[in-house]
């Protein structure tokens, strides 16, 4: 247990901070799942700009690193110009 005033806050920093990165890491994992799971290029190129400024959001805030999120970024592009 802490045994510090300044430990025990801590502790209540990071239990909010995980649950807050749980829930932004949770929200994009369904929106990639969306976007992937789409057959229409059209709605796929609708929904791309979004999802482009989600990841650099979360990357921003360092949910996810800035590599991961111009990986996903990439993947998305060539999956969304094959679709026909």
């Amino acid at each position: 247990m802490a045994n510090h005033k300044s430990s025990e806050k801590r502790i209540r920093q990071i239990s909010a901070r995980k649950e807050s990165n749980k829930y932004y890491a949770k929200t994009m994992r369904n929106a990639l799942k969306t976007i992937r799971s789409t057959t229409k290029k059209e709605e796929a190129a609708a929904l791309l700009p979004k999802m482009n400024a989600t990841l650099d959001k979360l990357a921003k805030k360092n949910i996810i690193h800035e590599n991961k999120a111009a990986n996903l970024k990439s993947s998305l592009v060539k999956h969304v110009n094959s679709l026909q």
